[in-house]
């Protein structure tokens, strides 16, 4: 089963909010800025790895800084 990272680069991010209402399952905002539910702390980043890709590639892309990533991980 295929896997992906998505890394969110927190301290980029401008809290426009498109990544929350795009894919609301997995982001939200909280004060200023979005939010990668679930996710762990890696440095200032969020990671997250998930079995379904879902809205987060189009999260990603509709994103204005690029501080959205999703790399698939290799088996």
């Amino acid at each position: 089963m295929p896997k992906w990272q998505i890394i969110h680069e927190h301290d980029k991010c401008i809290g426009c909010g498109a990544c929350a209402a795009i894919e609301p399952k997995h982001w939200v905002m909280e004060g200023d800025k979005a939010h990668l539910m679930d996710s762990r702390k890696e440095g200032t980043n969020e990671v997250k790895e998930v079995t379904e890709l879902e809205g987060n590639q189009e999260a990603a892309d509709s994103c204005p800084v690029p501080c959205i990533f999703v790399k698939k991980i290799q088996d």
